[in-house]
């Protein structure tokens, strides 16, 4: 098991606020992350169809099962559970009730925004840094960890990257983009990802990328967005 770097900071934040969440993109570790750390805490996963409908015919119900609180897993899937959360927390002023996990989406900010507000603390996280890294082996090439990235599966089941990118890129159009945006050509969005990682590390250009990918600049900032609310996108502003 490798020792993620934010282990102890999202402990400390359970001696604080009564609901943590970590937020992140997909594959980054999140459930292992909440598992490892709460293991005597229920887990629920929000994913699973039967959890999630349970606790949206009846989230009264669900929720008051978890007397000293619980991990729930994936809470974009229902973020209406999260108004009810808040109920139970300013009730029993308890801090570390509550571990969500989710990833992050506009709607869900939102609605954790209006809901959870002063009563949360709000963590990242992301692949594996070169710190967590080296507990697999002290030494990187460069080269090889660019293209190999590091996402935790691709280290610990010692998978191809192109087989592994290829299934996330897929699962990430279908799941993710098109829930957050009204996306009708699908070949045309995949073609401005190749486009943009063509251009990683340089001024980005709406008017060439909209040129080139046949949509509107408008459009292309949009999706550039999204890409940014999904951890796909790093934007590095410039430092004046």
């Amino acid at each position: 098991m490798i020792k993620r770097a934010i282990s102890e900071e999202l402990l400390d934040c359970c001696t604080e606020y009564p609901v943590v969440t970590v937020f992140g993109p997909r594959q980054s570790g999140k459930t292992v992350l909440v598992r490892e750390n709460f293991p005597d805490k229920p887990y629920y996963l929000l994913e699973d169809p039967d959890t999630r409908q349970a606790a949206d015919m009846d989230p009264r119900g669900f929720l008051g099962q978890m007397k000293e609180g619980a991990v729930l897993d994936e809470i974009q899937r229902l973020p209406a559970l999260l108004s009810y959360i808040q109920g139970i927390v300013d009730k029993a002023q308890q801090p570390g009730m509550f571990i969500l996990t989710g990833s992050h989406q506009p709607d869900l900010h939102k609605a954790i925004s209006q809901s959870l507000a002063g009563r949360m603390a709000l963590l990242t996280l992301l692949p594996f840094s070169l710190e967590e890294l080296q507990q697999f082996q002290t030494e990187w090439d460069a080269y090889n960890l660019i293209v190999k990235g590091a996402f935790p599966r691709l280290h610990e089941k010692n998978l191809k990257p192109e087989r592994f990118f290829n299934g996330y890129l897929q699962t990430y159009v279908e799941r993710d983009v098109r829930a957050l945006i009204n996306l009708k050509d699908l070949n045309r969005f995949q073609h401005f990802l190749t486009l943009l990682a063509g251009r990683i590390g340089q001024v980005i250009n709406y008017t060439s990328l909209s040129n080139d990918t046949g949509v509107s600049a408008t459009t292309i900032k949009n999706w550039i967005s999204v890409l940014k609310a999904s951890y796909v996108v790093f934007e590095l502003p410039p430092f004046f």
